[in-house]
């Protein structure tokens, strides 16, 4: 009985270091676990960036466990923890779901976020100065909110009425709304918020919000993005414009947005990791890295049929 003992008390410490990170596995290969929230364009392109990076860091000395949990949260903390048990070096969380579930799977294992809002949201970090503290680091998606803000009375000088529509299921989103009102209502224009619960309410929430709204404003939200045609089903028959929070939910409902490229920060997120990996550096100490740069860009064929002009500044969305 003692040596079965034993024999536990080994592998749990065999188990405890493999957890840990920063050493490669015995075969030489760093062994980095993706848990992706849902497939869709911008997430997809923050994971191709992350795996160009490490990769270019790290050549064939770095395995991708790359899992996708369809949208679903639940199915995030089962990837999460499924990474943990199998020892991974680091782990990559991208969409605040994600990042949460890694969180809450390991302390040890370093993990790295991409496509996220707001970290100290993310992680509820009430003090925040910049970097996490704790074994997590990372970039965001967020492009400046008053500056998507002032777009609006840019595009439309003649609305009044701003309808904010949004999951409020995602604490990123209810933090993205609450600056834009808080912004919008500075510049004289009234808000209401409209929010859906899941997918299933999109269709009538946006319903009842172009009912009311001269325009709309939709921030980053994963939920919305992935019911991106739903939500111009209904928006662009009523003939009620849409600023987006990201663009690739611009390309399916949305007038204009404030653009960043999502390759972009998933290759900052890559380097970042490569640096943990090889170099050891505390990730509890980087801080969170942003777009290198904003573009404001317009949907053509959305401004097209709903007789929009937009300033020359504005570039068209590929």
């Amino acid at each position: 009985m003692k040596k079965i003992v034993s024999i536990l008390i080994v592998l749990a410490m065999v188990l405890s270091f493999a957890a840990c990170g920063g050493e490669p596995a015995a075969d030489g290969k760093y062994k980095v676990g993706i848990c992706q929230l849902v497939q869709h364009e911008a997430l997809d392109a923050a994971t191709e960036g992350f795996k160009a990076a490490l990769t270019e860091a790290l050549g064939e000395d770095v395995v991708f466990i790359e899992h996708n949990a369809s949208g679903d949260q639940a199915t995030c903390i089962t990837i999460c923890n499924q990474l943990v048990s199998e020892g991974v070096d680091l782990i990559m969380g991208n969409a605040t779901p994600a990042l949460q579930a890694a969180a809450a799977a390991s302390s040890e294992i370093p993990i790295i976020g991409t496509s996220i809002t707001d970290y100290a949201t993310a992680l509820e970090i009430a003090d925040w100065n910049g970097a996490t503290g704790r074994n997590i680091t990372g970039t965001a998606d967020l492009a400046p909110l008053d500056e998507q803000a002032a777009m609006i009375p840019e595009l439309f000088p003649g609305a009044k009425n701003v309808g904010i529509v949004y999951c409020s299921a995602e604490p990123n989103s209810v933090y993205q709304a609450n600056v834009v009102i808080e912004e919008l209502e500075a510049m004289g224009l009234s808000c209401e918020v409209f929010t859906f619960a899941d997918s299933n309410d999109v269709a009538n929430v946006v319903s009842a919000a172009c009912a009311s709204s001269d325009v709309l404003y939709i921030p980053t939200d994963n939920t919305a993005a992935s019911c991106a045609e739903t939500i111009n089903n209904v928006a662009l028959p009523a003939g009620v414009p849409i600023i987006s929070g990201e663009e690739n939910a611009c390309k399916g409902f949305g007038v204009a947005t404030l653009s960043i490229s999502y390759y972009d920060i998933g290759y900052i997120a890559g380097q970042m990791a490569a640096e943990i990996l090889i170099n050891g550096a505390n990730p509890g100490e980087m801080e969170i890295g942003y777009a290198p740069e904003v573009v404001k860009k317009y949907n053509a064929d959305i401004c097209a049929a709903l007789g929009i002009t937009v300033p020359e500044n504005y570039v068209a969305i590929g």
